[in-house]
């Protein structure tokens, strides 16, 4: 071996073990993660995307984990987001977006071979109120969305997004299409509803679902803050006064979530149909057979 090789093989081995060292520390930094937050899947373009599994359920049984997950959009995957998700085996995406709302943010961007059901609701508002909203958004003018406005969404979802909800439960029985993730823009409204109808179907109890919903506000914090800062901004220019005289009392009751906004669906279910077992069964048409593949397929003995 020449002596003027040996510094250029020298350099060429520092780089493979940099490259080494690098590797090992993502993956330890990624099982650190996992190790702390196993429902939490870490994405560059989504920060919701999280799984069901792991609640325990009135009958001592456990959601597996793995099988569903819930998630805000996902168009803007990176390519190591893209590894992540293909290593969840994902074989079905439900999309709860518009076709108007997909138009915007753009089609999801995914692994190839995963099948992908359009699931569209209108985000449980008409379009007047949808306009107020985006008013809202534009201006920073939260005066005409107050803060019972999240709860009423939840409520008219249980009334009206029932085709769809019934078809994400039959779906997530079929271990063809499984593991699964159900999803729309910010994963709050329509795929918090759908995950509060799931849960229920599974006998998870109420409060572990409102802890669910809840998780929402930890996974979005950066994006909430930020958020919350551009609007204060934006209403204050409006106005013309200094961001700290700024009421956000409406803005922040809007994107910070809590547990009454949830509960609103379990109350519109029970006021309007006694409990949400009997919503379940006598207005989404699930049959106790049906309901029994559900918890057969995605529940396993605590004690495994």
């Amino acid at each position: 071996m020449t002596k003027n090789r040996i510094p250029f093989i020298a350099a060429m081995f520092r780089s493979l073990l940099g490259c080494l060292i690098f590797v090992s520390v993502m993956a330890v930094a990624d099982v650190s993660h996992a190790a702390k937050d196993p429902r939490h899947v870490p994405l560059d373009g989504q920060t919701n995307f999280r799984d069901l599994g792991g609640y325990e359920t009135t009958d001592g049984r456990v959601v597996k984990w793995g099988e569903i997950y819930r998630s805000g959009e996902l168009p803007r995957l990176s390519d190591k987001d893209l590894d992540r998700i293909e290593s969840l085996g994902l074989r079905t995406v439900v999309n709860f977006l518009t076709p108007e709302e997909t138009e915007a943010r753009g089609k999801d961007r995914l692994p190839g071979g995963i099948r992908e059901i359009a699931a569209p609701l209108s985000g449980g508002i008409d379009n007047d109120l949808a306009q107020v909203v985006l008013e809202a958004r534009k201006t920073g003018d939260f005066s005409s969305v107050p803060p019972e406005f999240n709860a009423d969404i939840h409520r008219v979802l249980i009334k009206e997004a029932t085709a769809e909800y019934a078809a994400l439960l039959r779906a997530a029985a079929d271990p063809v299409n499984r593991p699964l993730v159900f999803h729309c823009s910010h994963g709050v409204h329509r795929t918090g509803t759908a995950a509060a109808v799931l849960l229920s179907a599974l006998g998870v109890p109420w409060e572990t679902v409102r802890e669910d919903y809840l998780l929402s506000n930890k996974y979005r914090a950066e994006e909430i803050d930020r958020r919350l800062e551009e609007l204060k901004t934006l209403a204050a220019e409006k106005q013309g006064v200094p961001p700290e005289t700024v009421d956000t009392t409406n803005m922040e009751a809007f994107y910070r979530l809590q547990g009454s906004y949830i509960d609103a669906s379990l109350d519109e279910a029970i006021q309007e149909h006694g409990s949400m077992e009997a919503y379940i069964r006598n207005v989404l048409g699930l049959t106790d057979e049906e309901i029994k593949k559900l918890r057969d397929q995605l529940l396993i003995s605590s004690h495994r």
